[in-house]
């Protein structure tokens, strides 16, 4: 009785088949392919900010030049900026300011991992006018994405919107 309910089922299935009509490609429904992947890299090119907003980090700040990258594993998210006024740019590196790379999307807020013999993974010397400083916040689980955006805080010190590479 189920193998005939099987067979019965299958031909009303291959008779609507048959009965649907036939488009051609120009008749085919459009497939919408502006869905964003929330896996996949992302399309859209990280130009940098805006020229008002470079100017307001290196004037409030004293830094510019940010990058969010992943590193090879997924494991770890590298946040990196440029210091250009060392007055300025004195409390990104305070020690008791405690980073966090926030992805909202995600909803996630990842922190600077401390190991045992090593300390924080971060640079917190004094900075220097022209190099560049960094820090890494753990990804367990790999939850940020590349293509995602992100913001990072030190203490008051906040950017936005940035693009993980």
């Amino acid at each position: 009785m189920l193998l005939g309910g099987f067979l019965a089922g299958s031909i009303v299935v291959s008779a609507a088949f048959a009965q649907a009509p036939k488009t051609s490609a120009a008749q085919a429904p459009a497939v919408s392919t502006n869905a964003p992947a929330r896996h996949k890299v992302s399309p859209y090119i990280n130009k940098g900010s805006s020229p008002q907003a470079a100017e307001f980090y290196a004037s409030n700040w004293g830094v510019d030049s940010f990058s969010v990258k992943m590193v090879e594993s997924g494991q770890m998210v590298r946040f990196s900026y440029r210091v250009v006024d060392p007055v300025k740019a004195k409390p990104l590196s305070d020690k008791k300011a405690a980073p966090a790379l926030i992805d909202a999307k995600a909803r996630v807020k990842l922190v600077v991992p401390r190991m045992e013999k090593v300390g924080d993974l971060r640079q917190s010397t004094a900075p220097e006018a022209g190099k560049a400083y960094w820090m890494v916040f753990s990804n367990k689980g790999r939850v940020v994405k590349p293509g995602d955006r992100v913001s990072v805080t030190i203490g008051r010190f906040h950017v936005d919107q940035l693009l993980v590479e």
